[in-house]
């Protein structure tokens, strides 16, 4: 009985591609996750393969910090500071979520000179679905 030949593209077996030299993207789709509490960055390919990352966590803010706009903007420099290197020029940009950090992460992909295709809002909204939790009483 033969042994089957492992795949090289395989996930099994480990990494994908080399990480020595990053590919270079030309295009890619920028995620900003914007919630109340943190901004989250990512950035991916025209296929879905996330290149990098970054959240206003990551960059060193804690707590009620995380969800103020600045801690989104320099989440969002960070991110794009990397796929920048990698070549990157024209991206699309969805954006997701009520908080605070919306505006401020745009503004700095803005600022970067990457060029901006659409910038689309993709937050989600229930056509009155489930029942939503009880209103905070602060």
């Amino acid at each position: 009985m033969a042994k089957p030949i492992p795949k090289i593209g395989s996930r099994k077996n480990g990494r994908i591609g080399s990480r020595k030299h990053p590919r270079k993207i030309p295009k890619g789709v920028i995620y900003v996750q914007a919630s109340f509490n943190n901004t989250i960055v990512t950035v991916t390919d025209v296929r879905g393969r996330v290149i990098c990352w970054s959240s206003a966590g990551s960059c060193g803010f804690k707590g009620t910090r995380r969800g103020t706009p600045f801690a989104a903007q320099t989440a969002a420099a960070n991110a794009i500071r990397t796929v920048a290197d990698q070549g990157m020029q024209r991206a699309e940009v969805m954006i997701k979520g009520p908080g605070l950090g919306r505006d401020a992460a745009l503004r700095a992909i803005r600022r970067s000179g990457i060029l901006l295709r659409f910038i689309r809002d993709v937050t989600p909204m229930p056509h009155n679905g489930c029942r939503s939790p009880k209103k905070r009483r602060v």
